[in-house]
């Protein structure tokens, strides 16, 4: 359907939206979401109940069978970050991440520059000739979120790009996420799909539980305290608060489905 703006401060937004897939035999939504200009908006759910389907909505990759979507127009406005790395195998990490902007038709120079700083800007300023052979996993996926960020998008999607790592590896870049995200004038809003309540938690502002048969958003709730987190965040009761009551909300809509 159409992509319509719903209000100017969205970086975002998913009206009605709906996906009939021939193997599903319920359809994914109507799914109503709106992401604000700057925000970080956590997405949980069961397996199945449509998280990737709502990134792929947001991305422009998956077109409603009914409903609206409205993005930014504009090439380069959205960056995705898939679980996987994605990265060109023999290319190394200065060409991966000049990727998106020589698609633009941005010069070959500007494109090296312009990567070579967000190489940096991740920690990998002195492996911009690695092949993705000669990384590590973490250092694979700050690849990947360079590439998505080289293009100083409104809108970062990413689809759990850490589930495959250690869980230090992925504390470090879900640290890195919120100082690059803010570092950034203005500030790219970020929609971040996970099974990790407490990665949800701790990342996001904002955390919207789906529907485990639909897919539909039945919660939608407030991580407590700044963006960034404080060191001792983790220690806080607050945050482990607002953990169990995703978590029940999640656990819910498990059980309504079984």
């Amino acid at each position: 359907m159409a992509e319509t703006g719903p209000e100017g401060g969205a970086a975002a937004a998913l009206t009605g939206a709906l996906v009939q897939y021939p193997s599903r035999a319920r359809p994914v939504g109507p799914l109503d979401l709106t992401v604000a200009a700057g925000e970080i908006v956590a997405l949980v759910g069961a397996s199945g109940a449509g998280k990737s389907t709502v990134l792929r909505l947001l991305a422009g990759l998956e077109v409603p069978t009914g409903g609206t979507v409205f993005r930014r127009p504009g090439r380069g406005r959205t960056g995705f970050v898939f679980q996987n790395a994605t990265l060109m195998p023999w290319a190394d990490a200065l060409a991966n991440v000049a990727l998106p902007l020589a698609l633009s038709g941005v010069s070959p120079e500007r494109s090296r520059h312009r990567a070579t700083e967000a190489l940096a800007a991740v920690g990998l300023g002195d492996r911009t000739d690695a092949r993705p052979d000669q990384l590590s996993g973490g250092m694979a996926m700050r690849v990947s979120l360079a590439r998505a960020l080289v293009t100083a998008p409104d809108l970062l999607l990413l689809d759990e790009p850490f589930a495959a790592l250690d869980s230090v590896t992925r504390r470090r870049l879900i640290e890195d996420l919120h100082r690059l995200w803010a570092s950034r004038t203005p500030r790219p809003a970020i929609v971040f799909v996970t099974h990790d309540v407490e990665e949800a938690v701790y990342l996001a502002g904002r955390v919207i539980v789906l529907d485990a048969a639909t897919g539909r958003p039945v919660a939608d709730l407030v991580s407590p305290g700044p963006l960034p987190r404080p060191a001792s965040w983790r220690t806080d009761p607050a945050w482990r608060n607002a953990v169990e009551v995703v978590a029940s909300a999640l656990a819910a809509t498990m059980d309504a489905a079984a």
